[in-house]
């Protein structure tokens, strides 16, 4: 692999970006409040990306994206499950025939696997260094790649730190979010031997079922674990007996013990409660405001001489072959439009850091990593 030097998201997909809110960053976009209604959602309902009415949202986007028809769809991800439900869901409600690249790098010797479902192709591969292959893939099978195409890419583990590449910066910049409001909500109090025990047991699939994998839930979890109000035995005792089935079961139990909380730490409770009560999936606002600030120092903070090995390791990077194949796509006119479940708050700067100089993450500067050819 390779340093190509620096670029950014924005590079390639401009502000034609949705994170978890669905709100475009490009304001001449329709946002969620006007196509929400048009496409038949409740009021305040904000859909996850795997379901059919996201997908509703997301093809009225692209259809205000441009003037003229778009007749397929051309996506590129990193997880079967998630991305491939999002892209199915897309077809399906926009009516276009569609190639998935779901990509995820291994040790394993270079592999492809096609999947084809009526006019859904998905392109699974174990390189991202697939994508150049992909392009002739399209072309043998009579797929366009013009004006009439759109091409949606996944930001997070795709364009910006690559599944089994360098997905880990994102995880740790994450983990770091978690640590950091913990610590600081806590003070003196904070045990970072038990938050790392905390977390990383909590933090695994069979808990899915009650954390929902939100990090959201286990932050605010792994903060009233700091408290000692309740003690993660207890905890791991009522998931495994059934006696604790969801997150909302948990903080309706701290809220009936509040009056037991420090003053400040019942007031964040209090907000994330309410939060929670509103159906806001990302209810924690402090720690996703840190999660921002934490992402954005591993963003191209090390010097353009740094060996690609500690770039990887380090840096949250951008996959050098995302971006070739999407320039390239970009010029046979393709609408490139890029889609993250990243909340807005850990991808957007608040005004007080953009009079800072804090730019969004997808206009935030940092190294390229990866491979010209397959």
């Amino acid at each position: 692999m390779k340093l190509f030097g620096k670029a950014t998201v924005s590079d390639f997909l401009d502000d034609r970006i949705v994170y978890r809110n669905l709100m475009p960053v490009d304001k001449g976009l329709p946002d969620l409040s006007t196509l929400g209604p048009q496409v038949g959602l409740a009021p305040g309902r904000v859909p996850r990306k795997s379901e059919p009415d996201y997908a509703r949202v997301v093809v009225a986007m692209l259809q205000q994206a441009r003037s003229q028809p778009i007749e397929r769809l051309l996506f590129v991800g990193d997880t079967r499950l998630n991305d491939g439900t999002a892209f199915a869901n897309i077809c399906q409600a926009s009516g276009w025939p569609g190639i998935a690249f779901i990509g995820s790098e291994t040790a394993d010797p270079p592999h492809v696997e096609l999947i084809e479902e009526e006019e859904r192709i998905l392109y699974l591969s174990n390189r991202w260094s697939a994508l150049y292959a992909l392009d002739q893939f399209c072309a043998e099978r009579g797929f366009l790649i013009n004006e009439q195409t759109a091409v949606i890419v996944d930001l997070d583990k795709t364009a910006l730190g690559a599944r089994g590449r360098n997905a880990h910066a994102i995880d740790q910049a994450r983990v770091q979010a978690v640590q950091d409001t913990v610590a600081d909500l806590l003070g003196p109090d904070f045990d970072q031997a038990a938050f790392r025990t905390n977390y990383d047991r909590l933090n695994q699939v069979k808990y899915h079922p009650f954390t929902t994998d939100n990090q959201d839930y286990l932050a605010y979890i792994c903060l009233v674990l700091g408290t000692g109000l309740i003690q993660l035995a207890e905890v791991e005792t009522a998931v495994s007996q059934g006696q604790l089935a969801t997150f909302k079961q948990f903080i309706e139990q701290v809220d009936r013990r509040q009056a037991e909380l420090p003053l400040p730490l019942a007031a964040i409770h209090r907000d994330i409660y309410a939060n929670t009560q509103a159906g806001d999936p990302t209810p924690f606002k402090a720690f996703r405001r840190t999660e921002y600030r934490t992402t954005i120092r591993r963003m191209g903070h090390l010097p353009d001489d740094t060996a690609v090995d500690r770039l990887l390791a380090e840096e949250i990077l951008i996959t050098g072959e995302v971006l070739a194949v999407c320039l390239a796509w970009r010029e046979r006119g393709a609408l490139l439009f890029g889609l993250s479940d990243k909340p807005d708050e850990a991808s957007l700067p608040p005004a007080e850091l953009v009079a800072d100089g804090y730019l969004p993450i997808h206009r935030q500067p940092t190294h390229v990593v990866g491979v010209t050819t397959i």
